[in-house]
């Protein structure tokens, strides 16, 4: 069983007092989902994720302490894949496509998100992120 390994970011911003998720249409495949690729050589989780990001919709994040969720899947027969996410707050750039790869972006409510996504997993991974940023939001008052 050959492995692979990427790591990526699900990336959030607050407007208007509302936190948002960005979610990129990926190319191939059509579905929705969130930046991320593969670890090169030398890179460690956190490096992989923030090019990603950056590769993939041009912005800059920071990186939540206490936020990593892992998540495995078979892609191709004998190839398990297993795909690390952060949680990232972008900075306040814009976001454009990495026309290779991601066919569309757009930023949608947090709260909605999980009716956007196409896989369960990611269904899962939005699910981790509302607690996580409730539990934050909450502490900053």
């Amino acid at each position: 069983m050959r492995r692979e390994k990427s790591c990526g970011a699900l990336v959030y911003r607050i407007k208007n007092g509302e936190a948002e998720l960005l979610l990129l249409k990926h190319r191939f495949g059509g579905h929705w989902s969130f930046p991320k690729g593969h670890v090169e050589e030398g890179e460690t989780e956190t490096e992989t994720a923030l090019r990603e990001v950056w590769e993939e919709t041009g912005l800059h994040i920071a990186l939540e302490k206490g936020f990593r969720q892992s998540v495995e899947y078979y892609p191709r027969p004998n190839v398990r894949k297993q795909v690390v996410y952060f949680l990232g707050q972008a900075d306040s750039g814009k976001a454009r496509c990495q026309e290779e790869e991601i066919s569309e972006i757009r930023w949608t409510p947090l709260k909605n998100a999980h009716r956007e996504v196409t896989f369960r997993n990611d269904k899962n991974l939005i699910s981790h992120a509302k607690k996580f940023l409730r539990k934050k939001f909450a502490g900053e008052r």
